[in-house]
């Protein structure tokens, strides 16, 4: 999954978000019925498709006796997240805590990420595109070299 693009929505009364469809799309029709919710610094809930979500739990170091730090990152982590599945309309019902947590009232964006999606406030989101904007060129000169260590400098 590729999730690109952005999509205003307005979370309903009963707390209801409709997934757009551009990204439903790209779901597995089988498998990714639900969204994995992750409460996030920032005011984020980040939602993985089942599929995505699957993979990357299988990739988590898993030991009996975790360190203090992993223990305490896994509680919260896995802790915080809620399974919600998407009814027939691709609504996914957002619990209110979850809501509260981020910091999210009725009017926010959904925007692709890559391989999740994230709910964001939209006037936040919309407030600070340019400030984001402006920093991308700082932001890739610190990630890049991360993702191409060990290799050569034509990428292969």
């Amino acid at each position: 999954m590729f999730f690109t693009g952005s999509s205003d929505i307005t979370i309903d009364s009963k707390q209801r978000l409709a997934i757009p469809a551009k990204f439903r799309s790209q779901l597995d029709p089988e498998r990714d019925t639900a969204w994995y919710c992750v409460p996030w610094p920032g005011g984020i809930l980040r939602l993985y498709s089942v599929t995505e979500y699957s993979s990357l739990t299988a990739r988590w170091e898993r030991t009996l006796i975790p360190g203090a730090d992993q223990a305490d990152l896994e509680a919260e982590i896995f802790g915080s997240t809620e399974r919600l599945e998407m009814d027939s309309a691709g609504r996914i019902t957002i619990p209110r805590p979850m809501l509260d947590m981020a910091g999210l009232g009725t009017e926010v964006v959904v925007i692709g990420a890559l391989s999740r999606l994230e709910v964001r406030d939209r006037e936040a989101w919309k407030a600070g595109r340019n400030e984001r904007f402006a920093r991308l060129p700082s932001v890739v000169e610190k990630i890049e070299p991360r993702r191409t260590a060990g290799r050569d400098p034509a990428g292969t």
